[in-house]
Formats: C-alpha cells, sequence, structure tokens
C-alpha cells in the first residue's frame, strides 16, 4: 500500500490524483502565490462596483446564461466529479442536474427576494428597506459535492451583487480549473468570480486580505479558527460545519424494504462523505435487532469499484488519509468492545482509497464513533426504550446539522419536530432538502444558512430609508 498518497501540494503546482485506481495522477495546477491572491482581491473590488451598478435584472440575465453556459458542459463535470473524488457517475450525474436546478431557482426568484420591501407609507413619507451587497466575498469550498459547493456558497451572493474570491479544497484541483474555465467562457463579465488554488495557507491568505464576507465550507475546528480572524475583522461570516446527525427509527414506523433503502442512503449516500449525513441511527429496542440485520444483509450487496463503472454504487473515499482516519475509528470501536455487522476493512482486489459500508452496535461514548465526526462509510446504531431517552441521545452532541426521524405517530413527529437540536429535523418520506429552504446548523455545525429567501438575506445589508413624497 502506497503512504499515505493524496492530493498533495508541491513546491509551485497542486497535484491530483484519482482515488479509485491505484492514486494515479491526474494531473496539476499552479499553486496561486500570495501576490496572485492580492491582486485577485483587488480586481474584485473594482469589478463588483460595475456588477452592482448593473442591477439586480440584469444579474439575474448574467446568472442565466451562465447556468445555460455550464448545462452545455454537464458530461465534463460530472467526468471529472467521479475520478477526482470518487463519487460514482451516477449519482455525480444526479447530483449536478439537482444544483442546476436549484441555481435556476435562485435566478428565478431573486427579483422576488431581493427587490427593495416598503414597510411603511402614508400620506407624506415612503420607508423602505434596501438589500445591498456587502462587497467582496472569500469562498473556501470543500471537496466533496463540487458543483453543489459552488452553487450554495456563490449563486445567491453573485446575484445580490457581490463578487467572489472563490478557493476549493486542494482535493479536487482539476474540477476547480475545468469551472474556472468554463465561467470564463461564459459572458459573465470579467473578474466577477476569479479562482485560487492550494492548501489551507491559501485559504489563510485569502482571508487576510481585504475581503467584505467570508464562506467557509469544512470542519469545524478550521471555521472557528476563521470565525476568530473574521471577527477581528468585524466582517460577518457564512460557516457550514460538521455535522453527527441522528436518526431515529421508532416502534410503530414498518420495517419495510423502502425505509431499508432508505437508511442506507442515509448515512452511505457518496460514500458517507457529506456534512448532514445520518452518523447516528438510533432505533427503538422492540424493533433493533430486525432493523440492524436488515440493514446489514442490504449494505452487503452494494457494488464497490471504480466509480467511471455505470453499475457501481459505491465508490471510494476521496483520498487514502480519510480511509485511514476511518480505519483508526473503527478499530477503536472494536477494540471497545463493538459489535461488527458488516464491512470493517478495505474490500479485496481494489487498489484505491475503498472502504466497505460498515455497521456496528454495542456503542458505548467514549468510542471515537460515538464522539467525534465520521466521514467516511461507518455507522454506529443504538437502541433506546422512549422516545425521551431518543432525544437525549440524538441531541448529546456538539453538532446540531439535521435530525431524520422515522415515525407515523403525529403527536411524536410535532414533539420531535421542536425538541431535536438541529437546523434542519424531517420526518420520512419528506424531506427539507429543496432550494426553497434554508440549510444550516445549530451549536458547532455552523453559522448563517444558505437557500431560500434565508440565503438572500444572508448575503445582503439591509438599509433601512425614508423620503418624502
Amino acid at each position: 500500500m502506497l503512504n499515505n498518497p493524496v492530493q498533495s501540494i508541491n513546491s509551485d503546482t497542486v497535484l491530483s490524483v484519482n482515488p479509485a485506481r491505484g492514486h494515479e495522477t491526474l494531473g496539476e495546477v499552479p499553486l496561486t502565490s500570495k501576490a496572485d491572491i492580492k491582486k485577485a482581491v483587488e480586481q474584485s473590488h473594482i469589478a463588483q462596483k460595475s456588477w452592482n451598478a448593473l442591477g439586480l435584472e440584469k444579474r439575474v440575465e448574467y446568472l442565466n446564461d451562465l447556468n445555460a453556459h455550464i448545462s452545455k458542459h454537464k458530461d465534463e463535470f460530472v467526468k471529472r466529479t467521479s475520478q477526482e473524488m470518487g463519487m460514482p457517475n451516477g449519482l455525480s450525474t444526479s447530483i449536478m442536474d439537482d444544483f442546476l436546478s436549484d441555481m435556476q431557482w435562485n435566478n428565478d426568484n431573486a427579483v422576488k427576494y431581493l427587490s427593495n420591501d416598503i414597510i411603511f407609507e402614508d400620506d407624506n413619507e415612503i420607508n423602505a428597506i434596501f438589500y445591498e451587497p456587502y462587497g467582496v466575498m472569500g469562498v473556501i469550498a470543500a471537496w466533496n459535492y463540487p458543483f453543489g459547493n459552488f452553487v450554495a456558497s456563490c449563486s445567491q451572493a453573485l446575484l445580490a451583487g457581490n463578487t467572489i474570491v472563490m478557493k476549493y479544497s486542494e482535493e479536487i484541483p482539476l474540477f476547480q480549473k475545468y469551472l474556472e474555465e468554463v465561467i470564463q467562457s461564459s459572458n459573465l463579465p470579467d473578474n466577477v468570480v476569479q479562482f485560487i488554488y492550494g492548501d489551507g495557507y491559501v485559504g489563510q491568505t485569502l482571508i487576510d486580505q481585504d475581503i467584505d464576507f467570508i464562506t467557509f465550507t469544512g470542519s469545524s475546528a478550521t471555521g472557528q479558527k476563521i470565525y476568530e480572524k473574521a471577527a477581528a475583522k468585524l466582517i460577518p461570516v457564512s460557516l457550514e460545519l460538521g455535522g453527527s446527525s441522528p436518526g431515529i427509527v421508532f416502534e410503530d414506523c414498518p420495517i419495510t424494504d423502502d425505509l431499508i433503502e432508505t437508511l442506507f442512503w442515509e448515512r452511505f449516500l457518496n460514500s458517507a462523505q457529506f456534512c448532514n449525513g445520518m452518523k447516528r441511527l438510533f432505533v427503538q429496542r422492540s424493533v433493533f435487532d430486525e432493523v440492524v440485520e436488515k440493514l446489514s444483509t442490504y449494505a452487503k450487496t452494494k457494488k464497490i469499484g471504480d466509480p467511471m463503472d455505470e453499475t457501481v454504487e459505491f465508490g471510494p473515499l476521496v483520498a487514502e488519509r480519510q480511509v485511514i482516519k476511518l480505519e483508526d475509528q473503527v478499530k477503536d470501536a472494536l477494540d471497545k468492545g463493538a459489535t461488527l455487522h458488516c464491512g470493517g476493512k478495505r474490500p479485496d482486489g481494489l487498489q484505491g482509497a475503498y472502504y466497505e459500508p460498515t455497521i456496528l452496535t454495542n456503542i458505548i461514548k467514549d468510542m471515537k464513533v460515538w464522539h467525534e465526526e465520521v466521514f467516511g462509510p461507518a455507522l454506529p446504531i443504538l437502541p433506546f426504550d422512549s422516545y425521551e431517552e431518543a432525544i437525549e441521545l440524538a441531541n448529546e452532541t456538539e453538532y446540531g446539522l439535521s435530525a431524520i426521524i422515522f415515525t407515523t405517530d403525529k403527536n411524536i413527529t410535532q414533539k420531535a419536530l421542536t425538541d431535536l437540536q438541529a437546523g434542519t429535523v424531517n420526518q420520512w418520506p419528506s424531506h427539507s432538502y429543496r432550494p426553497q429552504n434554508p440549510f444550516g446548523g445549530y451549536k458547532k455545525s455552523g453559522i448563517g444558512r444558505v437557500n431560500g429567501i434565508t440565503g438572500f438575506k444572508e448575503v445582503t445589508q439591509a438599509k433601512a430609508v425614508s423620503w418624502i413624497k
């Protein structure tokens, strides 16, 4: 096995490797220098004035054109997503379609939510709220949903009149480079969106520049450091951070094939590399054994392999370091007495950052799979006896991004929607992952919201104005 081969920073380039094919080199892009980061921010300030001066309706026209232009290149975006971060091709395609749709929703509703609001009017005067951009936004995005993270971080901000200097994680430089090339070939004005390349040092350099707003998607530990920097500069932030989202199966919920399939994908979609994935499952004791058995059996049916293979449902993790961390978390659980029902190892015959879907029971609270965020395909399952115990267990985390409940009892549902400490709570089979709905977390899962009317307001400053008729 290679010694921790990951996408890495060389002296002057960012290297990309394929996690599905033995970490073979895919290519590299130049590392952005400190001088070039400073220049990008300066250019962004100049561009922002003219971009904002275009007015909202004209910006909508540009973003409609950009959406259509990106759509023409969808197949290449899908390919790069699958090759560079390991998302199965079919999932890459559907996710790309979903976020193109979300971007279009933002375009279609920008005028409705960003236009001036008249809040008072009489015979003599008018009072209103103007929603104005902050200016230049520094955006640092994660690797796990490449195009989706662009839409969530940038779409509403651009419509509001902000300009963007953006850095993706160093794991996906080729996807980022292609996105940059596609945007540059569109009719979007120069320097409205600019990209820089590198690791955390490059991100830190961006934050130290003369920017007006910081958007970050990533770990809670890094988010806290960014928040401290922003506080010193007295600028706002939007932080979408870690999660340890609970799922709760109550005994009244029929244990159907649909339920088992849903439980699997709520945890293991994208090889369990998404912040709001169901990372802890609580099942009422009377149906606990049945759920564990059926879920473990279903997990063993999933085909693991190269994400470019259309028949593959489960690809690799993004990098070798992610597998190494997951192995440590699973080993810690097993050493402390956890029971392994499936997975728990790398699959035979595959070279790359692969790990089998893993289900663990007999969990105790000093295990890493309980108190750490597990960003890979392992699911701890715990039994509970009462509603109160389930809610207490679900809330017993420093995170609060999302939660999902499985019950047909309306009284339980209404109580749980209030009692669960999370930014998003769903009763299955409903879901709130729509462009209309705000997304963000409680506690250490973040600050601020994206999407919907809340997201539009997040990237604007409210100015109260009044004038005489």
